[in-house]
């Protein structure tokens, strides 16, 4: 039996022969039918795990697809974007096995999967990640506080114009602050709504972005901009400005350490969801990932891996 996704059903986490690419993946796969992997030249992966979710998390996932495809031949993953909401809903219409998310589940969202489902989501925390706050090189401001970031994005926010900051930028042109902001099903959305507006609505006429790459792009060819995504999306074309909690206290940049420590204010843990308890080819996925192995390619891709304390022991690649 096949699922609409191209997944077939037989088996725990509805792990399937041959399953529809949704966006980015670690191969190309041919022919079609459940069952196990036909032998000889040219012959697809035995198994394939739908992975979508989180924008933030999409390098990193295809490169841990990418790397395991290296230790399990047989195993193909395929991996999507579209946001921490959009992996979540796939989650529990049965389209993917593992969503992404960049925000904590919403309580609303585990009992409608219970309801749906019969099962319980399971949450593993994969990594760590700190919400840069990021300006256009040229802006000569170099902290700022989460009071500030709720009066520049929020309803009702005070703050429009650089010069409400004391900030004097280079020309008069590029004193109104252009916000930058991410589509409303990001998991990068909900939590700085969350954790920098304090759940205020955002204002109208941002420019929301689709991914957090665009976001560190619009930001560094726009001179009054101000925008917020993965400290693992930073380039050499954008700053990346110190946070406060609140005036008058330290500011911290978000770096490995701060973020471990939570000084910095605006960090967050990067997560992968399954429905029930993972078995088979999903567990031996997730457990890699939560390696050595796979927390290297963390930090590679910019973010913070989990202490070795909760790692798992899985093959090296």
């Amino acid at each position: 039996m096949r699922e609409p996704g191209g997944m077939c059903i037989g088996g725990l986490n509805r792990v399937g022969r041959h399953g529809l690419a949704l966006g980015l993946s670690a191969a190309l796969l041919v022919g079609s039918g459940c069952g196990p992997a036909s032998s000889g030249p040219g012959a697809g992966p035995a198994t394939v795990i739908q992975n979508r979710g989180s924008d933030t998390m999409v390098n990193l996932a295809q490169s841990w697809a990418e790397a395991y495809r290296k230790v399990r031949p047989e195993v193909s993953v395929e991996v999507a974007g579209g946001g921490s909401g959009v992996g979540i809903a796939a989650l529990m219409r049965g389209a993917v096995d593992i969503a992404n998310s960049s925000r904590d589940l919403k309580p609303k969202e585990l009992e409608e999967a219970r309801a749906v489902t019969g099962k319980e989501v399971r949450v593993f925390v994969v990594g760590y990640d700190a919400l840069a706050v990021y300006v256009h090189p040229s802006n000569p401001l170099q902290e700022i506080t989460l009071e500030q970031l709720e009066e520049i994005y929020a309803v009702g926010g005070r703050i429009s114009r650089w010069s409400d900051l004391g900030v004097q930028m280079s020309h008069p042109r590029y004193d109104r602050i252009i916000r930058v902001s991410r589509q409303s099903s990001s998991g990068t959305y909900e939590f700085f709504r969350e954790r920098a507006l304090r759940n205020r609505d955002f204002k109208l006429g941002s420019n929301d972005m689709n991914g957090s790459k665009e976001v560190v792009e619009l930001v560094a060819s726009t001179p009054g901009a101000i925008g917020y995504s993965g400290m693992g999306y930073a380039t050499g074309r954008v700053k990346i400005l110190r946070v406060a909690l609140r005036a008058g206290e330290p500011a911290y940049a978000p770096t490995l350490e701060n973020t471990v420590t939570r000084r910095y204010p605006i960090a967050r843990s990067l997560l992968m969801c399954v429905l029930g308890e993972p078995a088979g080819a999903i567990k031996a996925y997730l457990d890699w990932i939560r390696s050595d192995a796979g927390q290297r390619l963390v930090e590679e891709n910019g973010f913070v891996p989990i202490p070795p304390t909760e790692r798992t022991s899985a093959n090296e690649p």
